[in-house]
């Protein structure tokens, strides 16, 4: 993949992060790349002790390291206590869509509506569509096919890529980046039934996404059935996620792909959600609550801490003889309890 060429020095880098520079300042890079595969113009990082091995031999023109590493480093070493987050900053400087400034403007194709307000700066890329009442603030960006419906509010500097779908009454805060395919505000899962079939309820409420959120491709946010959805401050969010109608989460939460959160559930500031878990609907997980992948979480959560429930793979004959002594739970606990109580008398 072709990146634009952007050339600064070490010491750029250095001022960049606030953090010194042992070596050559002066040394000119042009990106970044990995311990192993980093080149004389390049810089690499090590945040994980499983690469400590490539540090010997990299031909980085230096590393981002904690300083308990400096001394092990053969190149420059820009020391930092958090090398991971050094280089979530540093990546920044190297990001294609933040070096190349998209141009505001729109497409000759985009369709907006005569009553939207657009902010100074707004970029509407090829077949977009605004719709009426909606509000797009400074340096928003829309990208091609996407859809901003009525009345839907987005904040300064977010960004919806290709293919985005903002139903009506959606508000958008700042700096928020929603990817392909991610669709907010679409009807939550509400029906009633009267026996015989199924009555639709109307979903009544709408979405807001607080600032600094991110979303995945193909990402579902429903609207609520009456009240909103709330999705706080720098939450972020993978690919594939399903949040329900009148789900709340707090601020700085991250939830990985393919987690999906049934209705009116509400999680907490700075929890953690791995891969594929499961939430039921009306439960409440406190602040700093972290469960583990493939996890279902079925009761309300009160205590932070590190959850999991499920069992890890295993050969196939080991699983059928568990899964037979699992249905077997039932009475070997009354036995046991039978006999602890001829063991009491």
């Amino acid at each position: 993949m072709t990146h634009p060429q952007v050339s600064m020095t070490l010491a750029d880098i250095a001022r960049h992060l606030n953090i010194p520079v042992k070596g050559d300042g002066n040394v000119a890079v042009s990106g970044l790349a990995t311990l192993k595969d980093a080149g004389p113009d390049q810089v690499a990082f090590l945040a994980n002790r499983a690469y400590v091995k490539d540090l010997a031999s990299t031909r980085a023109a230096a590393v981002l390291l904690h300083p308990d590493y400096a001394q092990d480093c053969p190149v420059a070493c820009l020391e930092i206590a958090n090398p991971y987050v050094g280089y979530a900053q540093l990546s920044q400087l190297f990001d294609p869509l933040a070096v190349n400034r998209l141009e505001a403007g729109v497409h000759p194709s985009a369709v907006v509506a005569e009553d939207a307000k657009l902010g100074q700066g707004v970029r509407i890329e090829a077949n977009a569509v605004v719709a009426s009442g909606a509000v797009l603030a400074d340096n928003v960006v829309i990208g091609p096919g996407s859809v901003v419906g009525a009345d839907t509010q987005l904040g300064e500097g977010s960004h919806l890529h290709a293919n985005v779908t903002l139903y009506h009454g959606v508000v958008i805060g700042k700096r928020v980046i929603l990817h392909s395919g991610c669709v907010i505000g679409a009807d939550g899962f509400g029906f009633a039934h009267d026996g015989t079939g199924w009555h639709k309820i109307a979903q009544l409420g709408g979405v807001i996404l607080g600032d600094d959120v991110e979303v995945g491709s193909c990402s579902s946010i429903d609207r609520g059935a009456l009240g909103d959805t709330v999705i706080g401050n720098d939450v972020k969010i993978d690919s594939q996620v399903q949040i329900a109608h009148n789900v709340h989460i707090g601020d700085h939460t991250a939830l990985a792909g393919c987690v999906g959160i049934a209705g009116s559930t509400r999680v907490g500031k700075h929890c953690m959600l791995g891969g594929g878990v499961g939430l039921s609907g009306h439960l409440t997980l406190c602040d700093g609550v972290q469960v583990t992948g493939m996890s279902l979480v079925t009761n309300s959560i009160h205590k932070p801490g590190v959850y999991s429930s499920g069992t890890g793979a295993m050969a196939n004959h080991q699983w059928r003889k568990n899964a037979v002594r699992f249905k077997q739970l039932d009475e070997i606990a009354k036995r046991l309890a039978r006999l602890e109580k001829r063991h009491q008398g």
